[in-house]
């Protein structure tokens, strides 16, 4: 029996100055800005600030419960819904369609030149995207789905190329070496092994999007958002509680169904 054998651990690495100085640049800056901010903790937590926050929230009790006001808030809700829906949906197709050259299948070219259409679309955000739209598209949800399938392109784009960059490459080229077409041997060996991940993206991505057509309204591209800002503007809080607590029990309700979704694809 051989007598235990002793360990020693490795020394430790030593830190290099740039790591050093990196790390204490990262903390003056973030002193730095909390410096230069105008915080007003102490009103912000002062009896005055509670008192006048108290009032204010006593105004959104009770909500608005009339039939009629209740069913404009369905309208608006499934206004909400659609916009969401059918922008994912044109983001989705057009992100397969981009994402296939941003991969790099089509050579290094396509692969730069789709990339930077692919930033330059989800640099923008939704609502900037609005409100340039609305200039052309006019009031309504029109503009607002617009925004969000510009904006969502650029996210599922960039994500869609990178789930076919970490596919297997082995079942296609095994299709094609037996003379398979190449879109034929795309559709039945790479697709469906990316399909489960870009499903789940794109499901992630309507649950975003639910929330931001929930805000687009702000600037004039309907449903809740905007049914929101008109009340708030008339100080008609009763009426903006009722159509606060839809836009949670929508999102709430999305997020569920999502949720199960996608775990029906991933077992």
């Amino acid at each position: 029996m051989t007598p235990a054998q002793t360990y020693t651990l490795p020394q430790r690495p030593r830190m290099r100055w740039s790591t050093v100085a990196l790390l204490a640049g990262i903390v003056l800056l973030v002193l730095a800005s909390f410096a230069s901010l105008p915080l007003k903790l102490h009103e912000f937590f002062g009896a005055e600030a509670l008192r006048t926050s108290i009032e204010f929230l006593r105004g959104f009790s009770p909500p608005e419960m009339a039939p009629a006001f209740l069913k404009k808030i369905g309208i608006a809700t499934f206004e909400t819904l659609a916009m969401s829906a059918v922008g994912t949906l044109i983001a989705a197709f057009f992100g397969v369609l981009i994402g296939l050259p941003a991969s790099g299948r089509f050579g290094v070219t396509a692969r730069l030149a789709t990339r930077a259409v692919l930033n330059f679309l989800r640099s923008i955000p939704e609502l900037v995207w609005a409100s340039i739209l609305l200039i052309a598209a006019g009031l309504g949800p029109f503009a607002g789905t617009l925004a969000l399938a510009l904006h969502t392109i650029g996210v599922l784009g960039r994500l869609f190329a990178e789930a076919f960059e970490n596919c297997s490459p082995l079942p296609e080229e095994t299709l094609r070496t037996n003379g398979v077409n190449p879109i034929a041997a795309f559709l039945y060996s790479t697709l469906p092994q990316c399909s489960p991940q870009m499903m789940s993206y794109t499901l992630y991505r309507w649950e975003n999007n639910i929330r931001a057509a929930a805000i687009l309204g702000v600037v004039g591209a309907g449903g809740l958002g905007q049914m929101l800002k008109y009340h708030l503007s008339l100080f008609q809080m009763q009426q903006a509680a009722s159509v606060i607590v839809a836009m949670l029990l929508m999102v709430a309700l999305v997020d569920a169904v999502s949720f199960m979704l996608r775990r029906m694809m991933t077992r």
